[in-house]
């Protein structure tokens, strides 16, 4: 996985225009979250400038907070707007921060794997929950129905899989994969670890 050169002072807006949708995905991943609320230790997988993270704590009011994510530059405007949280420069594709975790969450970071990629992060994820704990992935995802590809990808750090093929690499993990919420090429998927 490359270094992403987004600028980080304008990546709020180039996502509000460049991804239809949104914000109802990140409505969308905040509500699947409170399936496990109120979340005491958690886990985001691609932090970006913190968008997702503050929502997220927004509604696990006092939950510990450990953030990923490759871009050093918007890590740096991340921990600025969220100085009582652990961030941390680090790639999906390396071993996750250690703890029994009762929530991971990601929002537009995965898609940036391949297919054996997911399913490898997907495995450690399942390693990293607490029993009981959740998965919540809201991503860009491959649909069923061509005409429903509204968000423009580059084929190269872009990479979606389609929702079925993540709900099996959920399953395969040993987690209990559900779909949350679906629009057109954006989706909201669950794994819990069974208790």
């Amino acid at each position: 996985m490359g270094q992403f050169h987004f600028d980080p002072a304008s990546y709020e807006r180039m996502m509000a225009d460049e991804v239809p949708g949104y914000a109802a995905l990140q409505d969308a991943v905040v509500e699947a979250t409170l399936a496990v609320a109120p979340a005491a230790h958690v886990l985001e997988l691609g932090t970006g400038t913190g968008v997702t993270t503050r929502a997220v704590l927004t509604a696990h009011a006092g939950a510990r907070l450990v953030g990923i994510d490759h871009g050093e530059r918007m890590l740096e405007i991340a921990r600025a707007a969220l100085p009582e949280t652990d961030l941390r420069h680090g790639r999906l594709e390396d071993l996750l921060p250690a703890g029994a975790f009762d929530l991971v969450f990601s929002a537009l970071a995965v898609h940036h794997l391949d297919g054996a990629g997911k399913a490898a992060l997907f495995t450690r994820v399942a390693g990293a929950l607490a029993p009981g704990g959740r998965f919540v992935l809201g991503d860009l995802v491959v649909p069923e129905d061509p005409a429903d590809v509204v968000t423009p990808i580059d084929g190269e750090i872009d990479t979606p899989s389609g929702i079925a093929e993540q709900l099996g690499w959920l399953a395969a993990a040993g987690l209990e994969p559900a779909l949350a919420w679906r629009d057109r090429d954006l989706a909201v998927l669950v794994g819990d670890r069974p208790r």
